[in-house]
């Protein structure tokens, strides 16, 4: 089921209205059936570090994830220290289908997607790959996340360097041998060849949108999640999209 990418009109404002009026009546279904898979959230778990992670002097660097739906996973980094700025978008496609409704398809080959920049002094990757993996998505899920289902929605990995590339194959290893999630990893490892920021409607929505059922349902308790288990990392004033002025 698909609570939150039904087309219902030619205006974005028209769209997000009447898909809150439809997040509701599925946000109390849900409660009638304690929020049963696929509505609710996923739940979170705690992961081990990385057993490898990058050393770089750099003074920033960039790193791009696709877990399901935007809005949360770019909510989930706004969060965490060491971030500088964290934009949705999309990733895998060309730069002539990198729009909204056409991602919506399934046949773009983009993924919605998180560009996370970061210091790597204050925040490894490795750090980030594993919040990426402990609260921001479950990375068993093939080509779907909670509500959401098609390959936009697919758990993806790409590397903007062949260090990114290493570390997050040794910690996709690492975690199926310890079989942390009692099922194969199907998170894909890819190289970035492009990133392209979606509309801004979709940015920082989560933060502006926290009484939505759909955020309040799969979303919120992500960053809860990121407070309680990485407490270290977690930083309670989100930086936004909006307050850098930029999405670059």
């Amino acid at each position: 089921m698909q609570a939150r990418h039904f087309e219902f009109g030619s205006t974005h404002a028209s769209k997000l209205t009447r898909l809150g009026l439809l997040a509701a009546i599925v946000l109390g279904v849900a409660a009638s059936f304690q929020l049963s898979s696929p509505i609710a959230a996923e739940q979170p778990r705690a992961l081990p570090s990385p057993l490898v992670d990058e050393q770089t002097g750099a003074a920033s660097e960039v790193a791009v994830f696709a877990g399901g739906c935007f809005w949360g996973v770019q909510g989930v980094f706004q969060h965490v220290k060491g971030v500088t700025n964290a934009v949705s978008g999309y990733s895998g496609g060309d730069k002539s289908t990198a729009e909204y409704e056409t991602v919506s398809s399934g046949t773009t080959g983009h993924a919605e997607s998180v560009k996370v920049s970061f210091i790597p002094s204050e925040v490894s990757y490795g750090r980030l790959l594993q919040i990426y993996f402990s609260v921001a998505h479950n990375p068993t899920e093939l080509n779907r996340q909670g509500p959401d289902t098609g390959t936009q929605y697919r758990s993806e990995i790409f590397a903007a360097n062949p260090d990114q590339a290493r570390i997050a194959k040794s910690y996709i290893a690492q975690l199926d041998k310890a079989g942390a999630f009692g099922a194969p990893i199907v998170t894909q490892i890819s190289a970035l060849k492009g990133f392209y920021p979606a509309e801004g409607y979709h940015q920082d929505f989560l933060t502006l949108n926290q009484t939505y059922p759909y955020i309040a349902i799969n979303d919120l308790p992500k960053v809860e999640a990121l407070k309680q288990m990485f407490p270290d990392s977690y930083r309670a004033d989100p930086v936004l999209v909006s307050a850098m002025g930029t999405t670059n």
